[in-house]
């Protein structure tokens, strides 16, 4: 049994956009979410012809795991309302193969470099097995429900 709940219980987002398959770690600075490049998975209708995933999913599957690390601390504080988080940018983002390949085990890991009551910053890395696959530093921005309310007024205008 695992000790972390599902990916989707800790991050607004539904299939077929949840692209994490477990939970494997969170502490105080770090999280690593597992998921399979498989066409029977998650990530099945993003895979191209080859069963591979673009290389600019990493950049998603980075973000999500920050969500998922976020999500824990929320709940570890009583706090079960998911909240929406926001990618501000990312920094060095290398995927140097392009892809990420077809039959791969890839696991996620952040780790947090710095945090104040409303952005982030983790230093983010996919590997499969001792293979690293990407790398980057991704900056959060933890909206009000006031600032979401106007952005998405502003988008349906």
């Amino acid at each position: 049994m695992s000790l972390y709940l599902s990916p989707g219980e800790y991050l607004p987002h539904d299939a077929p956009m949840l692209l994490l398959d477990t939970v494997e770690s969170v502490t105080d600075t770090d999280a690593i979410c597992q998921v399979s490049v498989t066409a029977d998975g998650v990530l099945a209708p993003f895979l191209d012809l080859q069963g591979d995933l673009p290389g600019w999913f990493a950049l998603e599957l980075m973000a999500q795991t920050v969500g998922v690390w976020s999500g824990w601390h929320r709940h570890q504080q009583g706090q079960n309302s998911i909240a929406l988080g926001m990618v501000l940018g990312a920094r060095e983002l290398t995927c140097a193969a392009g892809i990420l390949p077809a039959g791969q085990m890839l696991s996620i890991s952040v780790k947090l470099l710095m945090q104040d009551a409303r952005f982030g910053s983790f230093e983010c890395t996919i590997d499969a097995g001792k293979a690293t696959l990407a790398t980057g530093r991704v900056n959060t921005f933890q909206p009000t429900p006031e600032e979401l309310t106007t952005l998405f007024k502003g988008a349906s205008a």
